[in-house]
């Protein structure tokens, strides 16, 4: 065990064997070390003098777990919503929902069109990308 604490700059990946964690070395307040969870998330502290620099296995598991959360966090892509989604041919749901989205920017009516969309996207969805 160290004695007195090691100098470390901002930016390095270190881990506290207290909190069994892998962060990035924030700076000192007062005595204690700052440690941030890569991929961000909340501050802790930690005792300086039991801080050591990260394992290449340690930084790549802590990685890991971040793409992870962030993956988990992100929402879905729901695709290109600037452009009208196309019919599926040889579909007679597509082609009917296709006609009606027609019908009604024939008739102007927008929200017709949008809804005509939304289940046009929805049954594209379920029965052609399943």
């Amino acid at each position: 065990m160290r004695t007195e604490p090691a100098t470390f700059d901002p930016g390095a990946v270190l881990y506290d064997p207290a909190a069994a964690k892998v962060g990035e070395y924030q700076g000192l307040a007062g005595p204690r070390a700052l440690l941030r969870p890569l991929g961000g998330g909340r501050e802790w502290e930690a005792e300086p003098a039991g801080l050591r620099p990260a394992t290449d296995r340690e930084r790549l598991d802590a990685g890991v777990r971040a793409a992870n959360a962030r993956a988990r966090s992100a929402p879905p892509d729901p695709g290109d919503l600037s452009r009208a989604p196309t019919p599926v041919p040889d579909c007679a749901a597509c082609a009917w929902l296709a006609g009606r989205r027609e019908s009604a920017r024939a008739a102007h009516d927008h929200s017709a069109v949008t809804d005509a969309n939304v289940l046009l996207r929805q049954h594209r969805r379920k029965e052609h990308e399943a």
